[in-house]
């Protein structure tokens, strides 16, 4: 698209299939190299990645040509298949269904890469669960806590009054 100027980022955050605390730190970093690799093959660029054992942030520079739903569907889906050929795991991989996306302005692009880098650090003070609702609703996004924690299946009790009706 000549004489087109974008700069769009999405911070994206998906977590394993039942919040299962499968990715392992024995080779994460092969699958983040995996990730990038899917990114960059379809003409965009990662910016950051970084994740816990249950789930992954990712902030992604894209073109205005990108589908994000069809990006983040290849990213799992792709990744699955060959965390599963690696075996990696035991028993079948699989992302949960769905992902939150977060867009960030160029004045916030080093906060989100500082905060995704320091993960391991964010969550000695809450878990998985807490930190989406807080995103979701930092961005004043309406949500079912039955649709949000269908892979968790019931709220855990400390999350019941920061969940949306």
């Amino acid at each position: 698209m000549a004489n087109t100027y974008t700069q769009l980022y999405v911070h994206v955050v998906f977590a394993v299939q039942g919040r299962a605390n499968l990715v392992s730190s024995n080779w994460k970093e092969k699958l983040y190299q995996y990730i990038t690799g899917i990114i960059t093959n379809k003409n965009q660029k990662l910016m950051v990645i970084n994740g816990m054992p249950d789930h992954l942030h990712l902030l992604i520079g894209f073109k205005p040509d990108c589908k994000l739903s069809d990006l983040i569907r290849d990213i799992k889906a792709n990744s699955s298949k060959w965390i599963n050929e690696q075996k990696f795991v035991t028993g079948k991989f699989d992302w949960q269904t769905g992902f939150g996306a977060f867009s960030v302005s160029q004045s916030q692009i080093q906060t989100v890469v500082n905060y995704i880098l320091n993960q391991e650090t964010h969550h000695k003070k809450k878990n998985f669960s807490e930190e989406y609702v807080e995103f979701l609703n930092a961005y004043h996004i309406d949500f079912k806590k039955e649709y949000l924690l269908e892979d968790f299946g019931v709220a855990p009790p400390e999350l019941n009054d920061n969940l949306n009706e």
